[in-house]
């Protein structure tokens, strides 16, 4: 019986929410998230940011916009780990 491919999925490298001086990692994606339930995450992150950022531009709600920056870290460092991954195959 053949080797069946192994799934892609996230390296848990990418990290986001520096915090202190010198800035040091908060979080970090974890590794063996499956690619597609990762970009599913960053679809649903980019529909939340979208809307606190509209949100906030029309109430000028600074905790709605910082709500918003925080998600986008988030989303950010999914696809940047998913990229990872993928690169790792080439």
């Amino acid at each position: 019986m053949a080797d069946q491919p192994k799934p892609l999925a996230t390296v848990g490298v990418a990290t986001f929410l520096d915090v202190g001086n010198p800035p040091i990692d908060l979080l970090r994606v974890q590794p063996g998230v499956p690619i597609d339930g990762a970009y599913e995450q960053v679809s649903v992150l980019l529909g939340y940011i979208r809307h606190l950022v509209r949100e906030g531009d029309m109430e000028d709600d600074h905790k709605l916009l910082g709500a918003a920056d925080y998600l986008s870290a988030l989303a950010k460092a999914l696809m940047n780990d998913i990229e990872i991954a993928k690169n790792r195959l080439h």
